[in-house]
């Protein structure tokens, strides 16, 4: 049976100074365990209900019994689904940039958006990230729940952006108001594609390194795109270059 402290840890990770310092991360759903377990992630331990746990073969792994009551308790979601689990953080161990494409987020705050970046970047193929100290924390649940398990193929480290541009001669992307249209600029195999804070965009420092300005056409009234939305209809793009 759980402990109230062990409960009390669990709970702790709705705050971030808990899961910022933490060496582990929680999922909930059996969805995302599956998704986690199938990248090979070292769960640390899983909590779930009995009927869950009766249809799983999960040898090796410390499993705790709960029943839905406690697991609404150690639950942060709205409606509680089976199974908690704490999962062991891995070092982001990116390919080398003239190798690969590389998204760059500048500043993305909102942890809906950045899981939904994350996601839609494992769609298109792409499975390196880096991002700013400013962007949300990918350990952050809010953004691990809305990556739908991206979360454990797409590779995200913190850099300093500045830094990395500076110091690789690639082509960079960047999503500006006043750059070329997507639907007729080449884009680049090999590179960066640089998407900027949802309403401030890219900061200035930046910009210097941009070597593609890229927009996307306004045809109608709406007057700015959701970061998420935008970097996805960029990445079509690429990928259909």
């Amino acid at each position: 049976m759980i402990s109230n402290n062990e409960l009390k840890y669990i709970q702790s990770f709705a705050h971030k100074k808990h899961w910022a310092e933490e060496t582990v991360y929680i999922i909930e759903g059996p969805k995302l365990l599956e998704e986690a377990l199938k990248a090979n992630c070292a769960i640390e331990k899983i909590y779930a209900t009995s009927a869950w746990l009766d249809q799983q073969d999960l040898l090796g792994v410390p499993v705790e019994t709960v029943d839905e009551v406690m697991l609404a308790r150690m639950s942060q979601l709205n409606t509680p689904n089976q199974v908690i689990a704490l999962v062991n953080k891995q070092q982001a161990v990116l390919a080398p940039f003239d190798k690969t494409f590389t998204l760059l987020l500048d500043g993305i705050q909102d942890p809906g958006n950045l899981g939904t970046i994350i996601r839609t970047a494992d769609w298109f193929g792409i499975q390196q990230i880096i991002v700013t100290s400013d962007t949300a924390s990918t350990y952050n649940p809010k953004v691990i729940q809305s990556t739908m398990g991206s979360c454990f193929r797409v590779m995200v480290e913190v850099a300093d952006l500045e830094t990395v541009l500076a110091n690789n001669k690639l082509p960079v992307l960047g999503a500006l108001l006043t750059g070329e249209t997507v639907y007729k600029t080449p884009l680049p195999a090999i590179g960066f594609m640089l998407i900027g804070n949802e309403s401030k965009g890219i900061r200035e420092n930046l910009k210097q390194f941009i070597t593609n300005p890229i927009a996307i056409p306004k045809f109608g009234g709406a007057e700015s795109l959701n970061a998420a939305v935008a970097t996805g209809i960029l990445l079509s793009h690429w990928r259909n270059r």
